[in-house]
């Protein structure tokens, strides 16, 4: 995609997503049910390099390291975040120049320093400028630090998911213009989308922020004014301000999700029956079969316009690090959020929450 508008940092997508936890062994399992790979080893740390496609899942299990640190405050979980940039070491600069704080990741003999700045709840966002596309040319920070797996293929195609699409942030009420101003003055990241959903018993507003180079986005959510919502709830559960879901692209959902199911991945329940009997109404000529939709639970949202349809696929699953979860994603010329399932996905995670009892003077459902 081109640029959108001045791309000061030279973004260019995600690099990677770092994650830890205090209990060891719970991520590996979790990754490789979800199609990925372990592809090579930290040369001189406890830290391994899960991949598919192009997406990088750095699991960090070093001892006294950051990653153990926020690990132990807030349980597994995503514990960092990389941008692609033109130059670290100017965008590095210019971040700092710009009022962001400094993080210093401690590096052993002949490793790299990652240039990093305090990201969301205080996680590590790094800037990274070696890294190459598939192209297995030899430049990324993995063939400086890492040791490749003999005999692994370096870009396992998986399930078939492909890119990081986008990271959401849940933070504190009334911190949502902070979290917005942070992405814009030192990315230049613009608001994009803006929702605010109420359901039966609370509710949530969220800011869907977008980088210049179209490929990181970072949608922004907090708790409605009612409170006890499904944002209050992760930020207790998760001790502060997080990356609540990774949303993960793939070209084929159907398959990808036929692939997960198989693999043993939860994945949240799907809306009732009148979702579907009501697309044709919502979406008319979106072209899309709507009984393999249903079959898997899979949610359609997009508009069609001059006879061209530009839609969007997507399914969620259900939070497997603690209140983390992993949404997946097929986009057919829609560059949205799913603004017309965000309504359906809250109210189904009240449901939830009604049924375990989590929302104050809301009676449980059986």
């Amino acid at each position: 995609m081109a640029d959108l508008f001045e791309n000061p940092m030279g973004l260019d997508g995600f690099e990677f997503v770092e994650f830890a936890s205090p209990t060891p062994g719970v991520l590996e399992p979790v990754f490789e049910a979800l199609g990925f790979t372990k592809v090579a080893l930290h040369r001189s740390k406890q830290v391994v390099l899960y991949r598919q496609g192009g997406i990088n899942f750095i699991v960090n299990n070093e001892p006294k390291s950051f990653a153990s640190y926020f690990a132990a405050e807030h349980g597994p979980s995503a514990c960092g975040m990389a941008f692609r940039v033109k130059d670290a070491h100017k965008a590095y600069a210019r971040a700092l120049e710009l009022g962001a704080q400094a993080i210093e990741i401690p590096t052993g003999p002949m490793e790299l320093r990652l240039p990093a700045i305090k990201g969301i709840g205080g996680a590590p966002l790094y800037l990274i400028d070696r890294y190459d596309e598939g192209g297995n040319t030899g430049k990324s920070i993995y063939d400086i630090d890492f040791e490749w797996i003999e005999g692994v293929e370096r870009n396992p195609v998986g399930h078939g998911l492909s890119i990081i699409d986008h990271l959401t942030h849940n933070v504190y009420r009334g911190r949502m213009a902070f979290w917005a101003g942070f992405y814009e003055k030192l990315f230049n990241f613009r608001e994009i989308r803006y929702f605010d959903i109420k359901g039966e018993y609370t509710g949530l507003t969220s800011k869907a922020m977008t980088a210049p180079d179209g490929k990181i986005r970072i949608p922004l959510n907090e708790e409605g004014k009612a409170g006890g919502g499904q944002i209050e709830e992760f930020l207790m559960q998760f001790n502060g301000e997080g990356i609540q879901h990774i949303a993960l692209l793939t070209d084929d959902l159907i398959a990808t999700v036929d692939k997960l199911r198989a693999a043993g991945v939860p994945l949240m329940a799907p809306p009732p029956d009148t979702y579907y009997e009501m697309l044709d109404e919502r979406i008319p000529g979106h072209g899309q079969d709507a009984a393999a939709l249903k079959m898997r639970g899979l949610l359609l949202d997009g508009a069609v316009q001059d006879g061209k349809a530009r839609l969007l696929v997507q399914i969620f699953g259900v939070p497997q690090l603690g209140p983390v979860f992993f949404e997946f994603i097929q986009r057919k010329g829609d560059d949205g959020f799913g603004e017309g399932n965000f309504k359906a996905l809250f109210e189904s995670i009240e449901r939830d929450q009604l049924r375990r009892g989590a929302i104050a003077g809301a009676p449980a459902t059986a």
